[in-house]
């Protein structure tokens, strides 16, 4: 036996003691035990998936057990199995958009990033409008079927009037964000909706909002220990993104021991404490408040927001 079998035969031969950790959403484990009798440290990883359409065809064929875990609009998740076999676990996390749109075929395509300055000058001239236009289009259909009861009401974990009973101004609710498998806590990811619709952004947040946004960390902080009474409230990270996928007031609660992607870094993701923060630092007399000042964030170089606003600019064509 050459010594590349050898090598090989190890891996048959390790006997499983205990499971050491657990991350990158349950992709990657580390496990303990031992081969004749010594230590041994074991790490498993999923493979990237397979990129060939031959190869892309044959995975999709052996995709099995589906299992819908919620529908709303033109967004359905499943969890589902990667073999044929009835006894293969759910390994697979299935998100559905149809039917789909250009927007969200660029919103997912590989493509450069780039980091773009926001003045107060180019959101009031251009983004601010660039919002409209999208809420406009009817985008937020499948959040608003949320709001007024019509979806997603069995997934609901928390509703709040925001504190002063008025379930139109200040109120909001917390489920659980699409992305998630809504089983592996080291992967947390809850979404938290306002039913107020003046607050499209952090760029609408003002210094009089305070009050309202320290209410809500804490209820949301609240209400995610107590339904997963493994983590405490030093556990979880609330951030907002910007710019956000949609403009609809939104807060992301989140394991802080994710493994943070895009969405999480530096130009994507802003932490609810920062932002607080910085509102009571602001000036009272100043009622611009997040619209008065520049943020820097990155673009997909497919992204309207960059080939309608930014790359004019870039060029001097604004």
């Amino acid at each position: 036996m050459d010594d590349k079998s050898n090598f090989e035969v190890l891996i048959s031969k390790f006997r499983l003691d205990r499971l050491l950790n657990q991350d990158q959403g349950g992709r990657r484990i580390t496990l303990v035990g031992t081969i004749d009798d010594s230590p041994a440290l074991l790490t498993v990883e999923r493979a990237a998936f397979p990129s060939t359409p031959e190869l892309l065809q044959a995975f999709h064929a052996s995709i099995s057990k589906v299992k819908n875990l919620g529908a709303n609009d033109i967004y359905h998740w499943y969890l589902a199995s990667s073999g044929p076999s009835t006894a293969t676990p759910a390994d697979l996390k299935l998100n559905l958009i149809y039917p789909c749109t250009d927007q969200h075929i660029k919103k997912y395509s590989a493509q450069t990033l780039r980091m773009v300055t926001e003045t107060p000058e180019i959101y009031r001239g251009y983004v601010k409008p660039f919002m409209q236009q999208k809420r406009d289009e009817g985008r937020l259909n499948w959040i608003f079927n949320i709001l007024e009861g019509r979806t997603e009401q069995e997934d609901v974990i928390l509703r709040d009037s925001g504190g002063n009973g008025n379930d139109s101004e200040e109120g909001f609710l917390m489920l659980p964000d699409l992305n998630w498998d809504r089983k592996t806590l080291a992967s947390l990811h809850l979404l938290a909706l306002v039913l107020r619709r003046d607050i499209w952004s952090l760029r609408d947040l003002r210094k009089g909002h305070i009050p309202w946004l320290c209410h809500m960390r804490e209820k949301l902080l609240e209400a995610t220990i107590k339904l997963y009474p493994e983590l405490e409230k030093d556990q979880l990270k609330l951030y907002l993104h910007y710019q956000p996928t949609y403009y609809h007031f939104h807060i992301h609660v989140v394991n802080v021991m994710l493994e943070a992607g895009s969405t999480q870094a530096t130009g994507k993701a802003f932490g609810l404490e920062n932002i607080i923060s910085q509102l009571e630092t602001m000036d009272e007399k100043i009622e611009d408040g997040m619209a008065g000042v520049s943020l820097s964030y990155f673009l997909g170089d497919a992204s309207d927001l960059w080939t309608e606003v930014f790359l004019p600019a870039k060029e001097g064509k604004l």
